[in-house]
């Protein structure tokens, strides 16, 4: 049987180019500090493992619009956290499973294909290129979507943004929303750090002061991933415009995309539940600083950052690998910016999801 293999038509996977920088922090005597992914490495909150348990029995198929208990748990904590009050628990919220599954899927689930246009950000985490090469359609990088002419599709925005934690302003947001709607453009806003502004306060694309009255042609994007330690449940949903909600429930349906039962219940309690997320901002804030304060030192210089989980650093002497290899040496491994985009080349991001005892060998390395 001879076939196209879809992989051909996807970006390289950057985080196998790491493996020989891996090798040489591994070899630090006091072990490697990772901090070249997101991944959360402190406890899943308690209620929530309750919660999970709880539910363990769950013989039957979940549904993919849900669980009425976790669609209205997101709802509520929207209004309570983001200020984003008016969306229908019915029709306009459905859990997915993880967003990075929704991300890359999304054109794919839309009917997207060649021929199209999908706009991502200039300095984007891999996916959105993925997602768009997945259904065969074109994906161009921009810095500002409303300044690009031509017919467009979908066009994503990511705030605060990973790599380089850059919040995307009130005004730049409200720019963004007419102009997609004055082209008929689908707004996808990818805003799982959210809740980790640090310098600025993020808005969603949702908040009524950005949508104006209608969520016509926008979708929010969610996660319980960083704000609940809950990357290994993959938990997150996608809310906004309910015409475009039902048509990714009616083709996920067919697919079988649905969140488990035990997942939907521990994603009830994660939503109802903002103790744990202000404990563990206050996890990274000191983490932030101290590792933000041993770089400076050490002639790093940490440009935006704003919000988000890593640092966007640079060195004057080095670009993006030479920054690797140079942290390498000290047992301390990041990812280049050039993973990013071109525009990254020079620029390397340090996650601040180390325990504290790494993030603190880190600190003392680089002293």
């Amino acid at each position: 049987m001879t076939f196209a293999p879809t992989s051909s038509r996807l970006p390289d996977f950057p985080w196998d180019k790491l493996a020989p920088f891996k090798q040489k922090a591994a070899a630090h005597p006091d072990g490697i500090v990772d901090l070249s992914i997101g991944s959360p490495v402190d406890p899943v909150p308690e209620l929530v493992k309750k919660a999970l348990a709880a539910a363990a029995d769950a013989p039957a198929y979940p549904t993919t619009l849900g669980t009425t208990s976790a669609r209205q748990a997101a709802v509520d904590w929207l209004a309570r956290r983001l200020d984003v009050a008016g969306v229908d628990p019915q029709a306009g919220i459905l859990p997915v499973i993880g967003t990075k599954e929704l991300i890359m899927l999304l054109p794919t689930l839309l009917g997207i294909g060649a021929g199209d246009t999908v706009l991502i950000p200039d300095l984007a985490y891999p996916t959105y290129e993925a997602g768009a090469a997945l259904a065969r359609a074109t994906s161009i990088p921009v810095a500002d979507p409303t300044q690009y002419d031509g017919p467009v599709r979908v066009a994503y925005l990511n705030s605060p943004r990973n790599p380089s934690g850059q919040i995307t302003s009130a005004d730049e947001l409200r720019a963004a929303v007419e102009w997609a709607r004055a082209n008929d453009v689908l707004l996808v806003s990818d805003e799982c750090y959210l809740e980790f502004g640090w310098d600025e306060t993020p808005f969603s694309v949702l908040h009524p002061e950005i949508r104006g009255g209608s969520f016509d042609n926008l979708l929010a994007v969610h996660s319980l991933s960083k704000r609940s330690n809950l990357a290994g449940y993959r938990a997150g949903f996608v809310a906004g415009d309910e015409a475009v909600v039902a048509e990714l429930l009616a083709v996920r349906k067919h697919a079988g995309l649905m969140v488990p039962s035990p997942i939907q219940a521990a994603m009830a309690a994660a939503f109802a539940d903002d103790a744990h997320v202000d404990e563990q901002r206050t996890r990274y804030l000191r983490r932030r600083s101290v590792l933000r304060e041993a770089l400076t030192a050490a002639g790093w210089e940490i440009t935006l950052s704003n919000g988000g989980l890593y640092l966007w650093a640079s060195h004057p002497s080095y670009d993006a690998y030479e920054s690797v290899a140079a942290l390498a040496d000290h047992g301390i491994l990041v990812a280049p910016g050039a993973f990013y985009g071109t525009a990254g080349e020079r620029h390397v991001r340090v996650a601040l999801t180390g325990t504290d005892e790494r993030i603190d060998a880190a600190v003392k390395r680089l002293q």
